[in-house]
């Protein structure tokens, strides 16, 4: 491995375990070095410190291991096997009620720039960084061996996150039509060759089930309704009426089908290809809203526009939801965090002057879990608010 070197008392965030070296804090480069590569952490006065994968950019290197060890089979076994012990631990493994779970997610597990996402006998596997990229077979050979017969497939897909390198996408072993999986006892399709993501947005499995509690007898507004997952709960959940909004056609037809994959013919629900704040611009009442949101700021410069954005929107729901209606907003945005995100809300409650209470404060699941040293990986916030 070549190595880099860091500036004089740059070793501070590494002491404490943070997984991220910045550009910054780097005094030098060994010759040769290439985007991907393994590399050597020393301080300035030539102590190790971690091995990671260098890349250029802000995030100069990504943190693997704070021990001096090379980085091979061995060890992506352990920290794939580390992964899968903790999702054993929340009960996700063998559940044939919840077949989707995340099982690697980036820092949260130690494998920083890699997301793998369970489906069934699918593993949907995300680079991104260059250095999991190159990695990519060496790490789906030992995924294989450690799930042992629960997966048959892996579907390797990065042309978004690491669009400038235009990596080819398809499955790297295996290979399937079948792209159904089941939460809580719920099936839907996962569009992991075309779709956002991973194909399904498996972090908010928690909230779905939540606002099954609260559906019955309302009528439903699904905002970005992309897969249709908060709908299909909300039928299950004996709401009398679900309207699904989204700005892409392709989002809508996928509502639809997994809609009909639990409630065939059903006529409570109905989808609308429109942008949100166009719908909300309708004269209809709901007894329940969903606002979840791509990302509005997906680094700090777009932070101030952002919050600008979600107090417009929250306050447009407050507009149109009924009183004594439940509102469930999120903010996925990781430079947003849960005290800006409140603050947006609260002020779209007083721009409505509607009076609303706190029921739940939301988070991502257990299978996304936040390294205690990397409080950045807190991405996903939410609220559950009643409004009178």
């Amino acid at each position: 491995m070549k190595t880099v070197i860091l500036k004089r008392g740059k070793e501070e965030s590494l002491l404490r375990f943070h997984p991220w070296v910045f550009s910054g804090a780097i005094h030098q480069l060994e010759d040769g070095i290439e985007e991907g590569d393994v590399v050597r952490v020393l301080t300035a006065k030539g102590d190790f410190i971690a091995t990671g994968h260098y890349q250029e950019g802000s995030i100069a290197v990504r943190v693997l291991s704070f021990e001096d060890e090379p980085i091979g089979d061995t060890f992506w076994l352990r920290r794939l096997a580390d992964a899968l012990e903790a999702r054993k631990a929340i009960g996700l493994t063998d559940n044939p009620q919840t077949t989707a779970y995340r099982l690697v997610h980036g820092e949260g597990d130690m494998l920083p720039g890699l997301i793998v996402d369970i489906y069934g006998q699918t593993a949907v596997m995300q680079a991104h960084s260059i250095g999991m990229h190159k990695a990519r077979h060496q790490i789906a050979r030992q995924l294989t061996e450690v799930m042992e017969g629960r997966i048959a497939h892996i579907y390797y897909k990065s042309e978004t996150t690491l669009a400038f390198m235009e990596p080819e996408n398809g499955y790297i072993v295996g290979g399937s039509s079948e792209n159904t999986a089941t939460e809580n006892g719920l099936r839907f399709f996962a569009d992991w060759e075309k779709g956002q993501k991973t194909g399904f947005f498996v972090d908010q499995r928690e909230n779905r089930a939540l606002l099954e509690h609260y559906a019955r007898g309302r009528s439903v507004l699904n905002m970005f309704c992309y897969t249709g997952g908060f709908s299909f709960y909300a039928l299950r959940g004996g709401a009398r009426l679900v309207h699904s909004v989204d700005s892409s056609a392709k989002a809508i037809e996928l509502t639809r089908r997994n809609v009909a994959l639990n409630f065939p013919d059903d006529p409570r629900h109905e989808a609308f290809c429109e942008d949100a704040f166009k719908f909300l611009d309708t004269t209809l009442s709901y007894d329940l809203i969903v606002l979840d949101p791509p990302a509005f700021a997906k680094h700090r410069a777009a932070l101030h526009n952002a919050l600008k954005g979600y107090t417009r929107l929250n306050a447009k729901a407050f507009e149109k939801i009924a009183p004594g209606g439940i509102l469930f907003t999120f903010s996925c945005s990781q430079v947003v965090t849960k005290e800006h995100f409140r603050n947006a809300v609260f002020t779209a409650a007083a721009q409505a002057r509607r009076q609303v209470r706190i029921l739940h404060q939301l988070h991502q699941p257990a299978d996304h879990p936040v390294n205690i040293y990397h409080p950045e990986g807190e991405y996903l916030k939410g609220l559950v608010l009643y409004v009178n």
